[in-house]
């Protein structure tokens, strides 16, 4: 994990969150894995809100963002992201069920890093997110906490 930093996982499927967690144990990852429940729960956890609030400061490694989930949607969830300049530096990942060719387009419209379909098969959805896992979160180089965009 670089840096420390955790991976804020967005799921509200609790088989896929739990299949997720599993998949990021065997390198150790799901030790910094924060998971939400939807999509208000994220922007809480980013906006150091709510059960969030006295969280250490500090943006995640990385968003795995479910598109389909409750309360705020992942789209959302992820303009508001990609809006922020003190949020667009981090790095987002749609973890979705959906091959809708409309959520695809409009999820690269927005900004976000990489588009991954869920995989039906057990071992295939366990092998994805564990590639996921160590790229975003121990491989890739994530921006300094003091970038800033310029607009």
């Amino acid at each position: 994990m670089i840096a420390g930093k955790p991976i804020l996982l967005a799921e509200d499927n609790p088989r896929d969150a739990e299949l997720a967690l599993a998949a990021m144990e065997a390198d150790h990852i799901s030790e910094k894995v924060v998971l939400c429940h939807d999509g208000a729960e994220v922007l809480d956890y980013l906006y150091c809100r709510g059960q969030f609030k006295a969280r250490p400061k500090g943006n995640p490694a990385a968003v795995f963002l479910d598109l389909k989930m409750p309360k705020v949607n992942g789209l959302e969830v992820l303009r508001t992201i990609k809006a922020d300049i003190n949020l667009r530096p981090i790095p987002v990942v749609m973890l979705t069920s959906s091959r809708e060719e409309r959520d695809l387009a409009d999820s690269y419209a927005l900004g976000v890093n990489a588009y991954v379909v869920k995989p039906v098969e057990f071992h295939k959805f366990l092998s994805a997110v564990k590639e996921m896992g160590t790229f975003w979160g121990i491989i890739n180089e994530p921006p300094p906490e003091r970038w800033r965009f310029i607009q």
